[in-house]
């Protein structure tokens, strides 16, 4: 079976700064192929900065054809209304991927830190260190948030390409065969 390549797109969501991050695969190696963020701060409106992060994750995804989305659930502070805010932000992105068919896969801060530095308390500057190291590149973004969204991308990717089998029921056998092409015979 050839290893094909793919790009996995990686989000940050955030009502002031949205990070994203799309690394390519190919085998088992990963590479940089871009990162960023989108500046909301501008926009005191919040409706019309879910419409734009709407839009932006719309376009990477026309852009780049991600065959998977990764993206960073919110954690859970004092402030209630932050918190729904940051939800609704991270439920547009997540709708926009779906509608485009590309599968979502939500991981929690902390794993993402532990995956990238083993260190699941690891600050920003030890992850953008780290994914230096993982990626060969030597770029500082601007804002720490585009790492950010670049780590839960490399954490998707270890993921998926962890040795541990996916032992997640399949609903269903058109799911089943996608999980097992080495199965169909004919």
């Amino acid at each position: 079976m050839a290893n094909k390549s793919k790009i996995i797109l990686g989000i940050d969501p955030g009502t002031l700064v949205m990070g994203y991050g799309l690394i390519l695969v190919e085998g088992s190696k990963a590479s940089l192929l871009d990162m960023n963020v989108l500046k909301l701060s501008r926009h005191k409106d919040h409706y019309e900065r879910l419409q734009l992060i709407h839009a932006r994750v719309h376009e990477l995804i026309r852009e780049h054809k991600p065959v998977s989305c990764a993206i960073e659930a919110p954690f859970f502070g004092k402030n209630v209304q932050s918190m729904l805010k940051l939800g609704r932000a991270q439920g547009v992105a997540i709708a926009t991927a779906m509608q485009a068919g590309v599968p979502v896969t939500e991981y929690a801060p902390k794993k993402v830190k532990q995956s990238i530095t083993g260190n699941g308390n690891a600050d920003k500057e030890q992850i953008w260190q780290m994914l230096q190291r993982i990626l060969h590149f030597n770029e500082r973004p601007e804002f720490l948030d585009a790492s950010d969204a670049l780590a839960v991308a490399v954490c998707h990717f270890f993921q998926e390409s962890s040795v541990i089998p996916d032992t997640r029921k399949a609903k269903g056998w058109e799911q089943f065969l996608q999980k097992n092409p080495e199965r169909i015979v004919g």
